[in-house]
């Protein structure tokens, strides 16, 4: 079971990487097109793909740091080294969207008499097509091998295909004698970088701060509850450690049972956590009732 967490850390690390090649590409791309058309929702969606490139690397960092194994001040291991990874590249995110937020609405203040260059669209759509491409890989990947960190990377790649396609809507926009709506378009890709900031500090401090799924929670009592031996749940908890889900339960059973017998029932309910749920690792505690 060990092993096999560790491999899907290996995994991760593709997302990463593709993340990271394509983010230099396309901050490199609409910077370029966006200072050469004037366009200023191009340029905060170049900026904010160059800070993801930064964030890309965090990411990466957190994965391969989550792969040491336990050591004398780790007892645990290094699990939350990938959660912690995605609550800095968080804060990357949040920065840079308050700095595009800033640009942008000085820009409405200051006036802008001149619609960008119709290329400038053309690049957005194209932007778009190649990171809602990289989620649609990122996210079935997270998904497959369970990690906190990959899925924030792909709800990033989202929001970033979708800012892409929007800068090439305001850009559009702008053509028809209406140059305001391109920084106007660069304030709504600001608010959209701050929101998926806030939405990945979110799902990282619930878990660092051993938050869990209330229904996943459910669920494990279900399974406990109807395996033969198990007259109740006195007490459950649960917490994760990366994309390994930890388990600490107390279970009765009947007080007739001697101490092998409740060993048995204990290690039922370990088994059909594991081989149920995916749970990493599970102690029991036996009462009699």
């Amino acid at each position: 079971m060990e092993n096999e967490k560790y491999l899907a850390l290996k995994k991760g690390e593709q997302a990463a990487y593709i993340s990271i090649l394509a983010y230099i590409f396309l901050s490199i791309l609409k910077l370029a097109v966006g200072y050469a058309s004037d366009s200023e929702a191009l340029k905060a969606d170049g900026l904010n793909n160059s800070t993801d490139v930064i964030a890309s690397i965090v990411v990466l960092i957190g994965l391969k740091l989550s792969q040491k194994p336990a050591d004398k001040d780790h007892p645990y291991g290094h699990w939350k080294a990938e959660t912690v990874a995605s609550m800095v590249s968080s804060f990357i995110m949040m920065a840079v969207g308050i700095e595009v937020l800033y640009d942008a609405v000085t820009t409405i203040i200051n006036g802008k008499s001149e619609s960008p260059d119709p290329l400038s669209a053309v690049t957005g759509i194209f932007c778009g097509a190649v990171m809602y491409a990289v989620y649609h890989h990122n996210h079935k990947l997270a998904a497959k091998i369970n990690s906190q960190a990959v899925m924030a990377a792909a709800k990033d790649n989202l929001s970033d295909a979708w800012v892409s396609l929007g800068t090439a809507a305001g850009i559009i926009g702008a053509q028809f004698n209406l140059p305001w709506l391109d920084p106007i378009t660069a304030v709504i890709v600001g608010l959209l970088i701050c929101n998926t900031a806030w939405d990945i500090f979110r799902n990282a401090s619930h878990s660092l701060t051993d938050g869990f799924d209330v229904k996943e929670m459910y669920s494990f009592k279900n399974t406990i509850e109807g395996i033969t031996g198990v007259k109740g749940i006195k007490d459950i908890k649960a917490r994760n450690y990366g994309n390994s889900a930890v388990v600490d339960v107390v279970i009765l059973v009947n007080s007739n049972l001697n101490i092998r017998e409740a060993h048995d029932v204990a290690t039922k309910v370990e088994n059909a956590l594991i081989k149920e749920h995916d749970v990493f690792d599970v102690n029991v505690h036996v009462e009699p009732n």
